[in-house]
């Protein structure tokens, strides 16, 4: 039986609590900029000192300032900030300034051990079957009382069995939404129209005579429909991820890159407001899995705090995982101070597969 870890809060009958000072508030000087020595968030809980209180700010995301308004700490983005917004200032950690980050409220058990020993971090030479038996167990906890987001590169819509695991998974429920590009979008619609993927049969892999036409075909199509949902009714698509989605009514994000074709219709333009989709899911995820796709991926990362406030006042955490066949993706994610994701490197379309079999739904 899967069970969160409990979340330990800070002992605010502590002496450095009960004498810190109060946070200093700093109108913003004009829209989108911050005052001078503002606080910028991390992915931990912080918790703010404000009339005699400690506030947690309970939708957090990092490198964002806490403002403070109607009795509330509100995480926002620089570019969002309006003239006179009140501003939390100061740069300390541990109460000298009203501010406490505090980031061993999920702490685990520490297990005996040498200093020095081999093999402790994680690479392709680690053995993942602990984590994929985790997985199990978390997403089968997430189904029922959380919310799992996906993000998610193209290498799967490159494989008939990685796009059936995927879909497998989406319409039982271990999917509630989906972070991607135009690509994954593109090549997986490609695969229910016409069976390829870039051109390739996405079940043997052979290139078909004239196949590079068949993304652009593809996503002419759409755009001639006007909408994804009226080129799956009309051309009688029946599989894929993005035909999984549509059927079970799960929101997909798919954001714009300089270099789309096309694009197909709901496909953010604007990273601005892509990124703002994408918060909007985020923001009440508390299982996160970025596979095969490093800016997603970072993005995401950076906006995923490792906890999450949830309706009842509890605290939990959020779980993120980052699976590529790249150490170099893996390792990326943590030097971008998403300390709290978990690396698995493997084929991602492998991974989807091992899954869908371990969730027993292929």
């Amino acid at each position: 039986m899967f069970k969160l870890r409990e979340y330990h809060a800070p002992d605010f009958s502590q002496e450095k609590f009960i004498n810190a000072p109060e946070v200093s508030l700093v109108p913003a000087p004009l829209d989108g900029v911050a005052p001078e020595n503002y606080h910028a968030m991390s992915i931990y809980p912080e918790y703010f000192k404000i009339d005699g209180s400690w506030i947690l700010a309970a939708e957090s995301r990092m490198d964002c300032v806490a403002v403070y308004k109607d009795g509330e700490i509100k995480v926002t983005e620089f570019r969002l900030l309006k003239k006179g917004d009140l501003v939390i200032t100061g740069r300390t950690e541990k109460c000298e300034e009203g501010i406490y980050v505090h980031p061993f409220g999920f702490e685990e058990e520490k297990t005996g051990g040498d200093v020095f020993a081999f093999r402790t971090g994680r690479s392709r030479e680690t053995a993942f079957s602990k984590d994929y038996d985790e997985l199990y167990d978390l997403l089968r906890y997430e189904r029922d009382h959380g919310k799992i987001v996906w993000v998610m590169g193209p290498a799967f819509s490159f494989d008939h069995d990685a796009r059936d695991a995927m879909s497998r998974l989406i319409e039982n429920g271990y999917v509630q939404s989906i972070i991607a590009g135009n690509a994954l979008a593109t090549h997986d619609l490609e695969g229910a129209y016409l069976h390829t993927a870039l051109g390739q049969d996405i079940y043997t892999q052979r290139p078909l005579p004239n196949g590079h036409y068949n993304h652009l075909d593809t996503i002419n199509r759409v755009r001639y429909y006007g909408s994804v949902s009226e080129f799956i009714k009309n051309e009688n698509i029946d599989n894929g991820i993005i035909y999984s989605c549509e059927k079970c009514g799960i929101p997909y994000v798919l954001g714009g890159s300089i270099r789309d074709d096309g694009p197909l219709p709901p496909v953010y333009g604007n990273v601005y407001e892509a990124q703002d989709a994408m918060r909007n899911q985020v923001r009440d995820a508390t299982t996160v899995i970025c596979m095969a796709t490093t800016l997603h991926t970072i993005a995401t990362g950076n906006m995923t705090p490792s906890f999450r406030a949830l309706p009842d006042g509890t605290i939990r955490q959020v779980y993120f995982y980052c699976v590529d066949i790249s150490e170099f993706v893996v390792n990326k994610l943590a030097d971008r101070g998403s300390l709290s994701a978990r690396g698995i490197v493997t084929n991602v379309q492998d991974f989807i597969v091992n899954l869908a079999k371990g969730l027993k739904l292929m």
